[in-house]
């Protein structure tokens, strides 16, 4: 099977991971959260994160069941594919968190469990999920979108600041933080990678896809309304709305697993049936950055740590200089990817997990 729409949704959505944290830590000046702009920006990282998640689950999820089919079954061979991943991702997340340390205007503690610990934890899961029937992750789906409503607000951190969300006083809390009440805690953050492999195990079937997107579009159009009939924010970031990002609601589950379901059905075309993907070729020069995204998540972190270290005690920028400053940084990751992979294709973290887990076999 081709894989060419994979790494453009992976560009894609590591794309708008960066242009949502750029937009974080420059700010405009005198923009408000009620702003278009603001909502625009809001927007991509609430559906960027989602697909990133749900596109690293469906990797994740492919690996360990080609493991599978080539009679790997052993515990001893599980532990030699996961202890690589598991490490690599661990390492780049504590990487991440010192880059964009609080300490020195960032936004992170250093023992923050992020987004790159909730895929380490779907790596420790594969072995399970690999085994699992579709029916009984369907099934799992269904309580992660459940969870916030049967753990509650108060255990979910609704009230919390993001400082809240990203500090952690002890084992206990951190485990908390990494579980249910963190950035991207495994409840119910999981309902992403789950979703990541059934877009594996249907990848032959489009028109079953299309039927769970069609359902995903009516629940869309449901929450909206609900949103009319009682006079509250469709979205938010965080607080009073129908879908929030922190923690994640349950509607916000369902919308944006709903728009991770259709960007992935729109650039993957016709590939699955032996056609080309969205866009033809026209669309290939994203290819390079989808094969280094793990890279480039990383990387960019450290541009935003050095930016937000000289802008400590710096006024905002006005609203024209910070768009240039966000999109420029967010596109220029495109052309440093194709550079890369012409001239040292293996020198980046999915190269060194590579040969991490040569050397385990």
């Amino acid at each position: 099977m081709r894989l060419s729409h994979i790494d453009r949704i992976r560009a894609i959505a590591v794309l708008c991971m960066v242009e949502v944290h750029t937009a974080a830590i420059i700010p405009p000046a005198g923009m408000s959260v009620g702003d278009p702009a603001a909502f625009v920006a809001a927007a991509f990282g609430g559906m960027a994160a989602p697909l990133f998640v749900m596109i690293s689950g469906w990797g994740i999820y492919m690996s360990a069941s080609r493991r599978m089919m080539s009679g790997h079954a052993r515990v001893n061979d599980w532990a030699s594919w996961m202890a690589p991943r598991v490490a690599l991702l661990v390492s780049c997340q504590l990487l991440v968190n010192l880059l964009l340390n609080a300490d020195r205007g960032g936004r992170f503690e250093v023992h923050t469990p992020g987004v790159l610990t909730l895929l380490a934890m779907a790596a420790l899961l594969a072995p399970v999920l690999v085994r699992l029937g579709m029916e009984i992750r369907i099934f799992l789906m269904l309580v992660m979108i459940s969870s916030p409503l049967l753990i509650g607000g108060d255990t979910l951190g609704t009230d919390w600041s993001w400082w809240d969300r990203v500090a952690s006083d002890g084992m206990s809390e951190w485990l908390s933080r990494l579980l249910w009440n963190g950035t991207y805690p495994a409840v119910p953050w999981m309902f992403y990678v789950l979703l990541g492999t059934l877009v594996y195990d249907l990848s032959d079937s489009p028109r079953t896809r299309e039927r769970i997107i069609t359902i995903g579009l009516v629940s869309t159009i449901i929450t909206f309304l609900i949103s009319v009939r009682q006079e509250v924010p469709w979205a938010l970031t965080e607080g009073d709305a129908v879908l929030t990002f922190f923690p994640a609601s349950s509607a916000f589950l369902v919308v944006s697993g709903f728009f991770a379901l259709l960007a992935h059905r729109i650039l993957e075309g016709e590939e699955s049936s032996g056609g080309e993907p969205f866009g033809g070729d026209r669309l290939s020069f994203l290819e390079p950055l989808g094969k280094i995204t793990l890279t480039v998540y990383v990387a960019h972190f450290a541009v935003l740590g050095l930016i937000a270290y000289a802008m400590q005690g710096e006024p905002r920028l006005e609203l024209v200089p910070a768009f240039a400053v966000t999109i420029g940084h967010t596109l220029i990751w495109i052309p440093l990817a194709k550079a890369h992979q012409e001239l040292i294709p293996e020198i980046s973290l999915e190269g060194l997990l590579r040969k991490l887990s040569q050397s385990t076999r």
